[in-house]
């Protein structure tokens, strides 16, 4: 049983690697309020690890499968939805259907990083470059982002090797510090929990991306739900073929 008034934020990793997830939520669990409860779920389908256009692409259509299994299995209110992936595959869609905050950790690193000042990414993967680019332009925060650092390791490698990742992670910061930015964003839900250990490197504060996911939606940070076109019951607005009954339920 579920206490009343208890506050229900749901984390999705567009990601199938239930390690990332468990990662996650072991990072996230110790800074839960009192009186809220997380629920984890994990792609149904798509890459191990997004690091590309691609797998990107895929992660958002397994968003909206997680989102609606989720919604047809439990009936908690949702007082959010964290989706798990620097790069917020689907945030725009899953904003669109449901009827409370959604963030992804990108956007929600940006909207914490912007309140002092200009700054940087510090990421795995080289391809998240022009991804990371574009977004931070399309969500209004291109003249705040001045640099974005990526390492050769993706976020998968960077998450299965802790004292390469420290080492690696932390000439990334260092280099990126140059561009006299007030914050670094270290991104990627295989680098949750690594910011802490990276802050005594850096001079300047490091944001933990999947800590500001959190964060953001419990403070409502995140754009607001829509109030002049609310979504019909099923979330939905469009007629679905071949997918499963329960998506467009």
């Amino acid at each position: 049983m579920t206490p009343t008034g208890t506050q229900h934020i749901l984390l999705i990793n567009p990601n199938t690697n239930v390690a990332t997830t468990a990662r996650i939520q072991g990072v996230l669990e110790p800074h839960l309020p009192q009186g809220v409860r997380l629920h984890v779920r994990t792609a149904r389908f798509g890459a191990s690890y997004i690091a590309c256009e691609a797998s990107h692409a895929v992660a958002s259509h397994a968003c909206l499968d997680a989102w609606a299994q989720f919604r047809s299995e439990d009936n908690a209110p949702l007082a959010g939805v964290v989706v798990a992936c620097f790069g917020d595959p689907g945030l725009f869609a899953l904003r669109e259907v449901s009827p409370c905050t959604v963030s992804g950790l990108a956007e929600a690193s940006f909207i914490l990083a912007a309140q002092k000042g200009s700054f940087a990414i510090v990421t795995g993967g080289t391809r998240w470059k022009p991804m990371l680019t574009r977004l931070a332009q399309n969500l209004g925060y291109e003249q705040q982002l001045k640099h974005i650092e990526t390492v050769e390791p993706s976020g998968a490698a960077l998450q299965a090797n802790p004292e390469m990742a420290i080492r690696c992670l932390s000439q990334a910061c260092k280099q990126a510090q140059h561009y006299g930015v007030q914050s670094i964003i270290l991104g990627g839900a295989g680098l949750a929990g690594y910011a802490q250990a990276l802050q005594a490197h850096v001079d300047i504060p490091l944001i933990d991306s999947t800590l500001a996911g959190l964060d953001v939606v419990l403070k409502q940070l995140a754009p607001p739900v829509s109030k002049s076109k609310p979504p019909p019951p099923s979330g939905f607005h469009a007629t679905w073929v071949n997918l499963p009954e329960w998506f467009a339920r």
